[in-house]
């Protein structure tokens, strides 16, 4: 009974590989059809509606009607004020429809990016609970687990704000790229075979920091290629307003995103949301301590870090509610708040040893860039 337990084990890991490296074909996929979606599909409605009212727009519209209000019983004529992405000297942008542009070509192919997306998240799952079958507890062991359980999370977050109708499918590129990375530093860098758990890992608490943790992590992700974003979409606009002329290709991309302030406020609202959760994960990882060492904090490079993370959202989200601090600035402090988040978990699992080092893998990645 051993032996068949041990050889259906194998093959569930068997499969939970096969899953993933499916899903990374079905993601390659959904990349491809983001970039069809962002090169194929017109620039959005409003910035063609800026270039036909500018001096150099290939086509002139007639004066936009007025339109006449009764007040009083006397006839005011009233032009109306037209606001577009690409007026000069102006920051009191609209949103666009998003990467497609609002055209039938681009929104078939987003549709057709949103649905191999989805198909990808389903495989990536099923490869997460087959490889949690093979060792017939949580998957996330070691950094491995870890990596395919936190992609596939970010993919879910994603897609759950699809769902619930949040104009975000300018994320899909972006997501599927970096997605792709993680999944391949996975197979080929971090990959580990399934084994057992160390004992210290062997708790209830393993369910609940560590799922807590991955759900903080992809939501930090999310909120950080807002920020990224913002930044660029800012500068453009800045360069509009400042009279100057963006090049075709920074025109091509950036008038599919949305407006700046709107990506600011997106990556403000997704960290303070998921702040809190971040504050119970590292409550639970020291309450899960005092059970597994004896003590609740012990400064251990994990816990420091995660510790470090914690103050610099704490900065991020203090800034922006008493110092006013929009913009740029906030920007720049969340991306070095999800800095600190990926150094707790890259830097210290491989560069780090103490007492969050359990499966070694700091040494194999070590040997396998030759040192």
């Amino acid at each position: 009974m051993t032996t068949l337990a041990a050889a259906t084990n194998e093959n569930l890991a068997e499969i939970s590989n096969v899953l993933i490296y499916s899903a990374m074909a079905v993601y390659t996929l959904a990349f491809f059809a983001y970039i069809a979606e962002w090169i194929l599909g017109s620039r959005s409605k409003v910035a063609r509606t800026a270039a036909a009212l500018t001096p150099k727009g290939a086509v002139k519209k007639a004066a936009p009607p007025v339109t006449v209000h009764q007040a009083g019983g006397t006839a005011v004529l009233e032009r109306p004020k037209v606001v577009v992405r690409a007026a000069s000297g102006s920051r009191d942008v609209p949103d666009g429809p998003g990467a497609h542009g609002g055209d039938e070509q681009g929104d078939l192919y987003g549709r057709i990016a949103v649905s191999l997306t989805v198909l990808g998240f389903l495989l990536a799952l099923a490869g997460v609970l087959a490889r949690a079958l093979s060792v017939e507890r949580a998957p996330w062991g070691n950094m491995y687990e870890f990596n395919i359980t936190f992609s596939t999370t970010a993919v879910g977050v994603y897609l759950l704000l699809l769902a619930l109708r949040k104009n975000v499918r300018w994320l899909g590129l972006f997501l599927t790229t970096s997605v792709l990375l993680d999944l391949g530093l996975a197979v080929t860098v971090l990959y580990t075979e399934s084994d057992q758990l160390v004992p210290a890992l062997h708790s209830y608490w393993l369910y609940i920091h560590v799922s807590t943790a991955i759900l903080c992590g992809a939501v930090f992700y999310v909120g950080a290629v807002g920020a990224i974003l913002y930044l660029f979409k800012d500068s453009y606009e800045n360069k509009l307003a400042g009279g100057g002329t963006p090049g075709s290709f920074a025109t091509s991309v950036l008038e599919r995103l949305p407006a700046s302030a709107s990506l600011d406020k997106f990556a403000y609202r997704v960290n303070a949301a998921v702040f809190p959760l971040w504050t119970f994960t590292i409550i639970a990882g020291a309450i899960w301590a005092g059970d597994a060492w004896g003590r609740y904090w012990g400064w251990d490079p994990k816990e420091t870090w995660s510790f470090i993370t914690w103050v610099a959202y704490a900065g991020y989200l203090h800034a922006r509610a008493t110092a006013g601090w929009k913009g740029r600035k906030a920007a720049y402090l969340a991306l070095v708040a999800f800095g600190c988040w990926l150094f707790n978990y890259y830097g210290v699992n491989i560069f780090v040893s103490g007492k969050h080092s359990y499966a070694d893998v700091g040494l194999g990645v070590l040997r396998s860039a030759g040192f």
